[in-house]
């Protein structure tokens, strides 16, 4: 008899942001009023699903995200740095379409593949697989969730799924509060999977790849 295991990797919901800055892993940047009503439904689609462990980046937008999920829950939140969004040279400036004649921006834009204005993909991969692993042993033969960012899940996403890891930002698939389902039978990844719980609260602006 098998052991099926699921690891859902949750995004963040919506950041108070109105200067528009690539934030990365900046302190006190907090969930919107519209972020938290994200947690909340991401929370509610998680009911009648069989929890048994939940993860989270250190970062305040993930484990406010987090609030709804583990109060419904009664479980504790385990911080683990494995989960932190991915660190991006550019972090702290505000990014527009001008952009691109900005010495700071331009100077980091050498090579796409890697990439040189952060860190690099494979770096993320390893230790996204890493923590998943550890997830997945937590709730063996049940679930967990793990609340992190939208590139360290994507790449875990096109790791999964044997796709090469560079790649344009902007058609990534892992909006605000999305769940993305990693399902394994024993130790083999059987399947991926999508969702967005919130989408009914998405808007018509473009994020910021990365947020």
């Amino acid at each position: 008899m098998t052991t099926t295991t699921v690891v859902h990797l949750l995004r963040h919901g919506e950041v108070y942001n109105p200067d528009k800055v690539l934030y990365g892993r900046l302190p006190d940047f907090h969930l919107s009023e519209r972020g938290q009503q994200m947690a909340e439904m991401a929370a509610d689609w998680f009911e009648g699903h069989d929890i048994a462990a939940l993860y989270s980046s250190p970062l305040d937008r993930t484990q406010e995200t987090a609030v709804p999920l583990q109060k419904a829950l009664d479980l504790p939140v385990t911080l683990d740095d494995r989960l932190i969004e991915a660190a991006n040279k550019l972090e702290g400036l505000t990014l527009s379409r001008r952009s691109i004649r900005d010495p700071r921006v331009v100077s980091r834009m050498y090579n796409p593949f890697l990439p040189s204005w952060g860190e690099p993909y494979k770096q993320i991969v390893q230790r996204m697989v890493s923590v998943v692993k550890v997830a997945r042993r937590a709730a063996w033969g049940r679930e967990a969730v793990c609340v992190s960012h939208q590139l360290p899940i994507w790449m875990a996403r096109r790791a999964a799924e044997g796709k090469r890891l560079w790649h344009r930002p902007d058609l990534r698939e892992c909006n605000l509060a999305s769940v993305t389902s990693l399902t394994f039978v024993e130790e083999r990844l059987a399947s991926v999977s999508y969702a967005e719980p919130a989408a009914s609260l998405y808007l018509d602006e473009p994020a910021l790849p990365g947020a």
